[in-house]
């Protein structure tokens, strides 16, 4: 069952709509004769008549016609729903929520609505309770909900003399958590989740599912199972893959402190392993560019008689190839194999991409192959910055066979890998290779975007086939993809070469028309 250990109740402010206006003379309304200004007194006469009229059983015309001059407000109507909040009004209270409902001038706001939930639940009328619950969120769905409903919840728990089982029950974060998920609003269905375990209350079973389920949708789930597979050895339970999956959505979003925090509070509640919360605070310390301490933590994980694992060594290695410190990665790499630690692609990864950027292309293509012996390929960022590379200093060659050994072994490349080589063969005046490139670009359905398109233009001119590299722009529109002013300037400059004025300025005044300006350098 869901555990609420505290609930504090948060201020909750009640505006009064037209307070002068809440009773009105009329000889037709039944409490016409006990209204003479609007006093608290007045108020109450109001509200007992309303409640005595919903226990008399009348119906909503007599109760409109009776009730024509009370203009009901959310201090009315919350006096109202609290006077008929026992187990024995519980069905009068709903009636009369549907029934203020329908009132001209007024319309609930999610205390009401929460009010009204607490009185359901109480009285185990719990397919109206979830109706009423669901109907509130789909209300506030589309306006950045900020659980306000929940806020609500959680401040008329005490007022309506509410029990746990309301919580028990689900009524507030599981229904939420939810219904949100079902509303494809993936990602705020982790800040209710955050918000949920802030507020001390803590997931069950039902929780933990609908989290996997959010997993599984935003397509994460394999990503958080494989970082744990790093961290912990084994597979881990779903509790625990959620709350590893949020804090890591923390850190990741650089919000440090808060995932500290969260951490803290997992950790208590023992939803979380002791050697992941030592990893993921040494995954903070990095992410702050706090090294050395870092390195106390790791050594305290140590002293305390928890293992290495390939996660944490892959942190502290990506932060030395960031650094340019390239021979200390690659003891690191070592130490991490000789402690029979399994590397894993991320690591080869950063040594590629690290290598790559330090100008050591060598070792850059060493760890490539040794990813390919170990049957892994390199993720496509850490590959485009070696074809990159490779491609600047002249061995646009030696990359293009690289990439087609990576394809055989199921290698994804995209737009930038291509563009690289492109822009290389062009240089280098091999157009049939550029050709060939964009064709297999073509044949793998990658669908060639600006990037690609720039550099054949770009290419096809330099060879001075102008012609020809008209017919790409053409595509491009084809394609609905707007040229840029590099294009455009690219063409307009090889038509200019050749003479050909008219049909520059004609691709002058298509570039101006589209709202671009030049400044191609």
């Amino acid at each position: 069952m869901l555990s609420v250990r505290r609930i504090i109740p948060s201020l909750v402010s009640i505006s009064v709509k037209n307070s002068s206006s809440l009773c009105v003379h009329s000889p037709q309304s039944v409490v016409a004769k006990f209204i003479h200004g609007c006093t608290e007194a007045n108020i109450d006469t109001v509200v007992n008549s309303i409640c005595g009229s919903f226990r008399k059983g009348c119906n909503w015309e007599i109760l409109t016609q009776n009730f024509d001059s009370v203009h009901l407000n959310d201090l009315i109507v919350e006096k109202v729903l609290l006077e008929l909040k026992e187990p024995t009004d519980a069905k009068r209270a709903l009636a009369f929520f549907h029934w203020s409902a329908q009132r001209k001038n007024f319309e609930h706001g999610n205390w009401s609505y929460c009010i009204t939930i607490h009185i359901l639940v109480e009285a185990r009328l719990l397919t109206d309770a979830r109706a009423l619950l669901e109907s509130v969120l789909k209300k506030n769905a589309g306006s950045h909900l900020r659980f306000s409903v929940v806020d609500s919840l959680l401040s008329s728990y005490k007022i309506t003399v509410s029990t746990p089982f309301v919580f028990d029950f689900l009524i507030s974060f599981n229904t939420l958590i939810h219904v949100v998920q079902k509303s494809d609003q993936v990602p705020l269905v982790w800040k209710i989740y955050e918000h949920m375990i802030q507020n001390r209350t803590y997931p069950n079973e039902v929780t933990i599912q609908t989290m996997i389920s959010a997993l599984c949708k935003e397509g994460h789930l394999q990503k958080y199972v494989d970082i744990l597979d790093q961290i912990h050895g084994k597979r881990c339970s779903p509790s625990v893959i959620v709350n590893t999956s949020l804090i890591l959505k923390i850190l990741e979003e650089g919000r440090i402190e808060d995932g500290m925090v969260l951490l803290k509070r997992v950790l208590q509640k023992s939803m979380i392993l002791d050697t992941i919360a030592y990893s993921l605070i040494i995954h903070a310390k990095v992410k702050l560019g706090n090294l050395e301490s870092a390195w106390k933590v790791y050594e305290e994980m140590l002293n305390r008689g928890f293992q290495a694992n390939p996660y944490i060594y892959t942190l502290f290695i990506g932060v030395h190839c960031k650094e340019g410190r390239i021979a200390e990665a690659h003891c690191l790499m070592k130490e991490m194999e000789d402690l029979g630690l399994k590397s894993y692609s991320e690591c080869f990864d950063l040594l590629i991409e690290g290598c790559a950027k330090a100008g050591k292309l060598e070792e850059s293509l060493m760890n490539c192959e040794k990813m390919l012996e170990r049957r892994l390929v390199p993720g496509c960022w850490a590959f485009n910055e070696m074809v990159g590379k490779l491609s600047e200093n002249g061995n646009v060659e030696q990359a293009n066979a690289m990439l087609t050994i990576l394809l055989d072994k199921g290698f994804l490349p995209d737009e930038i890998t291509y563009s690289h080589l492109i822009e290389r063969y062009s240089k280098k005046g091999e157009f049939h290779e550029v050709v060939k490139l964009y064709y297999e670009i073509e044949n793998r359905s990658l669908s060639p975007g600006l990037l690609v398109y720039m550099s054949m233009i770009r290419s096809l001119c330099l060879s001075g086939k102008v012609e020809e590299a008209e017919k790409y722009l053409r595509i491009m529109k084809e394609r609905s993809l707007a040229p840029t002013t590099c294009i455009y300037e690219t063409l307009i400059a090889s038509h200019s070469k050749k003479g050909d004025r008219t049909r520059a300025l004609h691709l002058q005044d298509e570039m101006f028309s589209q709202g671009l300006k030049p400044s191609c350098s």
